[in-house]
């Protein structure tokens, strides 16, 4: 028999370089899931000499839609399906026939419009139960935001033959001012029986 020979050993001086290198291919090269969520603009913060219950809201101006546990909207007074919703906020923002049970209109002078008829003084409160799905909370997040967009897009066609998104910072900011959306959400309580 002969003398076994010795293998000689893997240099690992450069695996870390290896890893290292392929670390930042995978980083470079994989797209990461971004995080969604809802885009809303907060209310300015409430000042140090007002009491929390100093906010009053004409009960006129107040549309107040409801999340139960078992995933029903209740839109004012009467039940609605998720299909209607978009149109009942809708009609409520825009409140055409200056209604008096909807948002009371006051005149306003705004650029591009000149003295315009607002229901700027209105309110959406979104109120859910702890046992709402959470598809069902977004599916009436996104036609509240639908019912804005719309209203919005309508007049910006009306006026500038556009689209909301499409016009100048300034055009949005006057449509903004006839239309400013006013979501108020509220803490989820328990409405239904369901845990």
């Amino acid at each position: 028999m002969g003398k076994k020979r010795k293998t000689p050993g893997i240099n690992g001086s450069s695996s870390a370089d290896i890893a290292f290198m392929l670390l930042i291919f995978f980083l470079i090269t994989t797209s990461m899931d971004t995080d969604k969520g809802l885009a809303r603009r907060l209310p300015p913060p409430v000042p140090k000499d007002q009491k929390k219950n100093d906010v009053d809201v004409n009960k006129r101006n107040l549309l107040v839609v409801l999340i139960n546990s078992n995933n029903q909207i209740l839109c004012g007074d009467q039940f609605v399906d998720i299909k209607q919703l978009k149109d009942k906020v809708k009609d409520f923002i825009d409140n055409p026939f200056n209604d008096a049970n909807k948002p009371e209109k006051t005149e306003e002078d705004v650029p591009f419009f000149g003295k315009v008829m607002t229901a700027k003084k209105h309110v959406i409160s979104l109120q859910n139960d702890r046992g709402t799905e959470y598809q069902a909370y977004i599916s009436v997040q996104n036609e509240l935001a639908k019912a804005y967009n719309e209203l919005r897009d309508d007049i910006s066609r009306k006026k500038f033959g556009k689209a909301f998104a499409d016009l100048e910072e300034e055009q949005q900011k006057a449509v903004q001012q006839i239309y400013p959306q006013k979501i108020s959400e509220a803490e989820p309580k328990n409405y239904g029986d369901k845990k």
